[in-house]
């Protein structure tokens, strides 16, 4: 059955890739595209993957990881307040 009419994805093809480690919709949108036009497929993307499909989703996430690494590195790059500046 078709899930992604707009790329013609079907559910073999979403299951397919969250065997490979597609665990969220944005991953799935992101290895073959479904759920990046209309829209309307994003819940059925959900229902396939079900609850619980990736226990570490935001570790796998790249846009979580690239938003953490750039949060982290902003804040490493601050100077660290002195006590003078402190009190």
């Amino acid at each position: 059955m078709y899930v992604c009419s707009c790329f013609g994805i079907t559910e073999q093809q979403v299951r397919q890739h969250a065997e490979t480690g597609a665990c969220t919709p944005r991953q799935i949108a992101g290895a073959c595209k479904a759920g990046t036009d209309c829209g309307s497929c994003v819940r059925k993307i959900q229902a396939l993957l079900g609850r619980g499909a990736c226990p570490r989703r935001e570790a796998l996430d790249p846009v979580v990881l690239t938003t953490a690494a750039t949060t982290a590195s902003a804040a490493a790059s601050l100077p660290e307040a002195t006590a003078a500046e402190a009190a």
